[in-house]
């Protein structure tokens, strides 16, 4: 029968066992090109996000990662493309809740996004503010309701495509302000700026990560921002509730994700990589110019918000009565 000293050395065996194969994988990693993956065209908050965490990993983790967007399908293109990839950490999906949370309830997938990909971690959370072209002859949310109510069905709001939270914030305002407008999505942000410049649609819940260059050029007019709180970016901007629309809050935000059967190490490692990035002070200055709050939560958490995200969701598009 082992002694007690024999089992504090097969312990202390198997821990320097795992610290090893830790070490190893370490070396190895990455041992090809990384791909991230962006379920929306260059341009918009998830591109530009994850361009940022091309850069940083490819300096600190000595290898290549390169930024591919697969845009289309309420961003599940791309998610599928990661969820059947092989499991070694070399394709990593930059996600919102639109691909996470939202499109299961609306698309039928070829995969399951809660148990075929693994949480990495947050990276940032963003309000999406309601937004009108410069052009419109609005500069508050009780005008744009006026006259949103003498003009029936003529306006129009764009999204970055159907089951976003775009689309899912104009459907919830339309009902809470007892309005209606027609639904335009898009493959993608940057898309859909280009015809609310040009006048052709008129309304945008965007997120700040994607309008905020627009909004400071004046080429948008930014009339509530869709969460609890003010966005310290944009501090005289009203909530919906002070504009008198209450009944919904939307804020998007931004995550990594992996293969799920990726190694425990190489998980780890991405996850270790990722809370010191967004601890850089450029990158903190970076995420909260895009009106964002930086994602300060363990993978665990980060793993519960996608599941009550998910289920929240879920009851929104039932109630709202919201189809593909």
């Amino acid at each position: 029968m082992p002694t007690i000293a024999m089992k504090k050395q097969i312990v202390v065996g198997i821990a320097a066992t795992f610290v090893a194969l830790a070490c190893i994988a370490e070396a190895v990693y990455p041992s090809k090109p990384v791909k991230l993956m962006v379920g929306a065209g260059a341009g918009g908050g998830t591109d530009i996000i994850a361009r940022m965490l091309a850069e940083k990993m490819t300096e600190s983790l000595k290898g290549t990662f390169i930024v591919e967007n697969k845009p289309g399908a309420s961003n599940t293109i791309a998610a599928e493309l990661t969820a059947k990839a092989a499991p070694d950490g070399h394709t990593l999906l930059v996600a919102t809740n639109t691909g996470q949370a939202i499109a299961p309830h609306l698309i039928k997938l070829s995969f399951d996004p809660i148990h075929d990909l693994a949480p990495v971690g947050l990276v940032v959370t963003v309000p999406n503010v309601l937004l009108v072209g410069s052009n419109v002859p609005v500069n508050s949310v009780k005008e744009l309701v006026s006259l949103m109510k003498a003009k029936p069905e003529e306006f129009k709001y764009a999204s970055s495509g159907v089951g976003s939270t775009q689309h899912i914030a104009g459907e919830a305002f339309d009902i809470a302000a007892g309005v209606k407008s027609i639904h335009v999505p898009y493959k993608g942000s940057a898309q859909a700026h280009l015809d609310i410049i040009a006048g052709n649609v008129q309304i945008m819940f965007d997120t700040t990560s994607s309008a905020m260059g627009q909004i400071k050029a004046g080429k948008f007019k930014a009339l509530a921002v869709t969460t609890a709180q003010r966005s310290s970016e944009l501090p005289n901007v009203p909530t919906l509730a002070e504009a008198a629309v209450s009944g919904f809050e939307m804020s998007t935000w931004y995550g990594v994700y992996v293969t799920a059967g990726t190694p425990p190490d190489v998980v780890f490692r991405l996850q270790r990589e990722l809370a010191r990035i967004i601890k850089l002070p450029d990158v903190q200055a970076k995420l909260k110019g895009l009106g964002g709050e930086p994602g300060n939560i363990s993978p665990e958490e980060f793993s519960k918000l996608n599941r009550q995200e998910f289920e929240r969701f879920g009851r929104l598009i039932k109630q709202a009565n919201i189809k593909m």
